[in-house]
């Protein structure tokens, strides 16, 4: 809350009042016969005494809930606080909350979804910065109808935090839809809708439709056109006309049109975010559509789509260049903004086609997308294609996935898992029907084969490898494989097994002043080395090194790393770090090679060489008293 008002109606509440004053330092005492003159000056109104003169008070004031402020009423004992008017979009359930935290009392709510825990639908804007792009008349029906768990059909074509957090606590009266066509208002009473795209809900079935920020609009424009004030709408309409609602993330491009009025306007009038791209910079990205009139003018082939894309970190072009008077403009969309794990189905493959006539409702005042959707499309029809999510199942231990790993596996239509590295047991959280097959008996064609053959489905695919999958975990070929069948996919970095190392050894793998590098790598065995990395030369450094995949080669290994570490350098031979039969086998460098063989160490054991193994030696100037950074100034 930025303005709260504090209203004592007794001096029996002062004791209460005095507290919140402390606690809300820029809250302001206001007498009871100021509220009505006050109401539109302040956020929160915080009554201290009985309910009944609270609600006389402010019922003359009572106008719309998304325009009258947050009002709570406390006991002047302090025992009771009760959350009045405007509970979700005032944040009158927040305060009420914070309030009964703060003096320990009891909190009174009584907004039903809060109470019966189902999302707040009319906060879900603000929560999650989506302009909703449904009619607004239809919220307290579409609230209506969601509370008493009418069936709700929900359909997400895009991924965002709020995206995760819909999916991670839906509830049951809620399916997940991948395509707008299974909206049967046979089946459902209410759809909800989280998308960039127009869509077109059936004829008598609730509808509320969010517009999540995830796209990025490039632009060019004509050297400080008369009529830019017009540009913004223009643009709006035109995108309308490719199935896109402009609701941006950001603006780019190219930055000889920093100081063009329309910029101005984008970030003044518009609230926009603007960014800049050098002509350089733009002319390095492939598009589909270059023109050489617009290289000779500025230096790059393209403006709009180049910017686009850079601008959404190399991401889906879904509009290609489209053209007005003195613009062009384009829209991407981040690989990362794409629902890899949100819907059965897969990514938006381009722009939808066009649809019967649809009337919109006017969006939320305030947001940058202003006006009335305008008629789009044919059938609204998503594209039933898959997706691939390349999962770092990390060293071993199920507890030690990601989060984010952990919910793509519970989704997961397929899972195809290293079954040589990768503990079956990680495999376990998935959903009934998911099939679930391990890679270790295939080559790489019969792997490709089958995540295409579900992928052709429209299944979402997770393709789990060992620790963190960047790192020796022959990807490159399957991301060659996709990229050439345009397959969409991510990845979903882990934690490697070098880290499950210096954490099961108890070790720090830098020491001040004595090694500050960690060298990742493997000894030459079937799959020759670069003649620049050969483990004597990298041994120069004496390093912490760890080396991967290299147990059965030990001998060589060992005889390498002596001709620079000393022969007393301490070693570690890490079997199945993290695994239930785990084993550590400590020593130096001259018997590396008699520890393995011993104990018939062969696949999944991590070597690693160096000092940093067991050093309790040399102290880091960080934590010194005598040390200054930016957060602590040093003792003299």
């Amino acid at each position: 809350m930025q303005q709260i008002a504090i209203i004592t109606i007794s001096q029996e509440g002062e004791a209460v009042a005095s507290r919140l004053q402390q606690h809300y330092p820029t809250a302001v005492s206001v007498r009871r016969d100021s509220v009505a003159t006050n109401w539109t000056h302040y956020d929160a109104f915080v009554f201290i005494g009985a309910l009944g003169i609270c609600v006389r008070t402010i019922a003359p004031c009572v106008k719309d809930k998304h325009e009258d402020p947050a009002v709570v009423c406390i006991d002047t004992l302090g025992q009771h606080v009760i959350s009045v008017l405007s509970g979700h979009i005032g944040g009158a359930n927040d305060l009420t909350r914070d309030i009964s935290a703060l003096i320990g009392a009891q909190e009174v709510i009584t907004t039903q979804s809060d109470n019966a825990g189902l999302w707040a639908l009319d906060m879900l804007e603000q929560r999650f910065d989506w302009p909703i792009a449904s009619n607004l008349d239809d919220m307290n029906d579409c609230i209506f109808a969601f509370v008493h768990r009418e069936p709700t059909a929900l359909l997400m074509e895009v991924r965002d935090e709020g995206t995760d957090y819909l999916e991670q606590t839906k509830p049951d009266h809620v399916t997940l839809i991948s395509d707008i066509s299974e909206a049967d208002p046979r089946k459902y009473h209410l759809l909800i809708i989280v998308s960039p795209y127009v869509r077109q809900a059936p004829v008598g079935l609730l509808t509320l439709h969010f517009v999540p920020r995830v796209a990025t609009v490039g632009f060019g424009l004509a050297h400080h056109p008369e009529d830019f004030r017009s540009i913004y709408d223009e643009m709006f309409s035109a995108f309308i006309d490719q199935g896109v609602i402009l609701c941006a993330k950001k603006f780019c491009t190219i930055d000889v049109k920093r100081d063009e009025e329309f910029v101005e306007l984008l970030r003044d009038e518009h609230l926009e975010t603007v960014e800049f791209f050098t002509a350089e910079e733009l002319a390095a990205v492939e598009v589909p559509h270059p023109s050489a009139t617009v290289e000779k003018h500025v230096g790059t082939p393209s403006v709009c789509e180049a910017a686009a894309i850079l601008g959404s970190n190399h991401g889906k072009l879904i509009v290609p260049k489209v053209k007005g008077k003195n613009w062009t403009a384009a829209v991407a969309i981040d690989t990362e903004d794409l629902p890899q794990p949100l819907r059965r189905r897969g990514v938006p493959t381009g722009v939808p086609v066009r649809e019967a006539p649809l009337p919109f409702g006017e969006v939320r005042r305030g947001s940058p997308v202003r006006k009335a959707l305008l008629p789009f499309g044919e059938d609204g029809r998503g594209s039933g294609r898959g997706f691939v999510e390349i999962v770092g199942a990390g060293p071993g231990d199920p507890d030690l996935i990601s989060v984010r790993g952990r919910q793509m596996l519970e989704r997961a239509d397929l899972i195809l898992y290293a079954g040589s590295l990768v503990p079956k047991a990680l495999t376990d959280c998935h959903k009934p029907g998911a099939v679930v097959r391990s890679s270790a008996d295939m080559n790489l064609e019969e792997q490709c084969a089958l995540m295409k053959e579900h992928y052709d489905q429209g299944h979402f695919i997770v393709r789990l490898h060992t620790g963190d999958p960047c790192i020796f975990g022959a990807i490159q070929e399957q991301m060659a494989f996709f990229d050439a069948h345009h397959m969409s996919y991510h990845i979903t970095p882990g934690i490697s097994s070098f880290l499950a190392a210096a954490a099961e050894l108890r070790s720090q793998f830098t020491i001040p002043e004595k090694t500050q590098t960690i060298i990742l790598t493997r000894g030459e065995g079937r799959t020759p080395m670069p003649e620049k990395e050969q483990l004597h030369l990298l041994a120069k450094s004496q390093s912490t090194m760890c080396i991967f995949l290299s147990a059965a080669i030990v001998d060589d290994v060992q005889r390498e790393l002596l001709q620079e570490y000393p022969e007393d350098t301490p070693v570690a031979a890490c079997y199945h770090l993290t695994w239930p039969d785990q084993h550590i086998y400590r020593g130096v460098l001259k018997d590396l090679a008699k520890i393995v063989h011993d104990n018939h160490l062969t696949l999944t054991t991590m070597l690693v060489v160096g000092e940093a193994i067991d050093n309790r030696q040399g102290l880091s100037e960080l934590y010194n008293k005598h040390f200054t950074h930016l957060f602590r100034k040093g003792e003299a």
